[in-house]
């Protein structure tokens, strides 16, 4: 979004409220414009200011009210007028009609004075323009959602009976054809409106099954018959740039697909089985920038003690949890605070997800002979300071990635674990001594992804007496006696339009930072090693676990504990 008031007018404000110092405002807008982030969401991640007092200036400037829609409403009928795409694109909500014939149009940007002007024009009617927030907004497109989910199976049907009433082309031609072209543009289309982050395509016996996963969880969307699936899968083949006549072996390709006024970049794995070819695409924004330790869901117990450790030149900073737990997405935020113009950030990386600015990000490419190993090999000849490994995965790549921190270097990396404490021991079984575990690592962060309780439709209830005695069990487990932080009340979503039923809308990590102090290290390097001497050491010296982290977030309403428990226990 474009700023919708000058920065003159948002620096006089914000210091005379004491919220910035003049120095910090112009430092703060120099990092966002070299970065090329949006300026708002940057003094907004510094914690310059809040949304909602951001939101409240800007109204207050433009002259205009603030709406909320889940207060006001909107009407479904009156939203429908303006087509979603151009909705989206203009990013405006009309979302009543007043009596006197008067628009009322909840805008982003109320200032975009060609927007408003275009509206007119286009309902022939007065337009009367709202600041809304943009999660508000959100909710008022979530209104096509619902038309969106009727239309959609209906399309696809019709475009599957189209397709097989076509059944004697060969599998090219039928790849280009116009039925098969509209399901997979429905297929993305859908997926994409539902904020899913993968679409499943399983051949079975007798159908091919289209399971979506939206917040990490997979939902089944519908059956189509078998008829068309190698049809489908040869389009998308040709979309990746992928053999169309190559049935037995795995394949990987990507495309970008536009969708309204973004580029959805699709990810294509292809992989035999039993009954035929198995695709599967992962979805990412092509704009999605780098998130704060706030947006990622850390604490300031959390979020302090990564920033502390930051500030060391040298060393490795290791982030842990299994496939799918949102390691990657850490090790983004972390380089970009990192990213400063006196230091040179390399990355090797499987895939890059996310571009960042100023940040010489190096693919994965096997066939090429670049590996985790020797791309790492060849990033320390580039003269780097701060060096991101996406995945430490053999000794060879902990190998070098250790001698790397040692020599003055600081390192960020992955690894597959459970939990903090036991990146320990996997960094033994690859063959790390624990002399230098104990010279290199400074800080190991271990995270699960958790669904967010959706705001819109988040209601109170007391903790039932079962689930008060699960909570008292896990911590039992972790060795925590402390029951204080038994929560008494407890929140769940009801299932709105916003969220599509589910009681849930995007997700956020619970986290654990063990900050290798000096007490960590001579464990370590004990002869006898003993995980449980470590677990014992932290726990006294006030180390929060994930699943306490989580409890915590129980209770401000973030999340629900059935969720923590799912994730705990994966």
């Amino acid at each position: 979004m474009r700023l919708p008031i000058s920065i003159a007018q948002l620096k006089s404000k914000l210091i005379q409220e004491n919220l910035v110092s003049p120095e910090k405002f112009d430092a703060i807008a120099v990092e966002a414009e070299r970065k090329n982030e949006n300026f708002l969401d940057k003094l907004i991640s510094e914690k310059v200011v809040g949304q909602s007092f951001l939101n409240q200036f800007i109204a207050d400037t433009l002259g205009v009210e603030m709406v909320d829609l889940s207060v006001v409403g909107v009407d479904e009928k009156v939203i429908k007028i303006l087509p979603e795409e151009i909705a989206r694109q203009r990013r405006v909500a009309v979302f009543r009609r007043e009596p006197d014939g008067v628009f009322g149009v909840a805008m982003a940007d109320p200032s975009d004075l060609e927007t408003i002007g275009f509206l007119s024009e286009r309902l022939n009617g007065k337009i009367k323009p709202y600041m809304v927030t943009v999660d508000d907004l959100e909710r008022a497109f979530s209104v096509y959602g619902m038309e969106m989910t009727r239309d959609f199976k209906k399309t696809i049907e019709e475009n599957v009976q189209a397709s097989l009433r076509n059944a004697s082309r060969s599998l090219e031609e039928a790849s280009v054809q116009v039925p098969i072209v509209a399901i997979v543009d429905n297929l993305i289309t859908y997926a994409a409106s539902l904020r899913a982050s993968d679409i499943h395509l399983e051949i079975l016996e007798d159908s091919t099954l289209i399971r979506y996963r939206i917040d990490g969880i997979l939902y089944e969307i519908m059956r189509i018959p078998k008829e068309v699936h190698a049809a489908l899968v040869a389009r998308l083949k040709i979309l990746s740039g992928l053999k169309i006549d190559e049935h037995h072996q795995s394949q990987d390709g990507r495309f970008r697909y536009p969708i309204s006024n973004q580029l959805i970049d699709v990810r294509v794995s292809v992989m035999p089985t039993f009954y035929g070819e198995k695709l599967e695409m992962r979805l990412f924004e092509s704009t999605q920038k780098p998130l704060s330790f706030e947006e990622l869901g850390m604490l300031e117990y959390t979020s302090t003690v990564v920033a502390e450790n930051l500030k060391k030149a040298y060393g490795m900073i290791i982030s842990c949890g299994p496939t799918g737990s949102g390691k990657t997405t850490t090790l983004y935020a972390i380089m970009n605070i990192l990213n400063k113009p006196t230091v040179n950030i390399t990355s090797v990386e499987d895939p890059i997800e996310y571009n960042i600015k100023y940040v010489n990000q190096t693919q994965i490419n096997p066939a090429a002979g670049i590996t985790f190993a020797n791309g790492l090999r060849s990033l320390l000849r580039q003269d780097p300071n701060i060096i991101m490994v996406g995945e430490i995965r053999d000794s060879e790549t902990a190998g070098i990635s250790v001698q790397a921190a040692l020599t003055g270097h600081l390192i960020v990396s992955s690894l597959h674990t459970n939990d903090a404490p036991t990146a320990i021991p996997r960094l033994f079984d690859l063959e790390v001594p624990p002399f230098l575990i104990a010279a290199t690592v400074n800080l190991i962060i271990a995270q699960r992804l958790v669904r967010k309780i959706c705001q819109q439709c988040i209601y109170s209830y007391e903790t039932p007496p079962e689930i008060k005695d699960l909570i008292m069990q896990q911590l039992k487990d972790l060795n925590i006696t402390d029951n204080s932080s038994v929560p008494k009340i407890i929140y769940k979503g009801k299932g709105c339009n916003s969220c599509n039923m589910l009681g849930y809308r995007g997700r956020m990590g619970i986290f654990e930072a063990l900050e290798m102090n000096d007490k960590i290290k001579r464990l370590v390097i004990q002869p006898q090693f003993n995980l449980e001497s470590i677990r014992k050491e932290i726990q006294n010296g006030g180390f929060k676990t994930m699943f306490e982290d989580g409890l915590y977030k129980v209770q401000l309403g973030k999340t629900t504990i059935e969720e923590v428990l799912r994730v705990i226990r994966e």
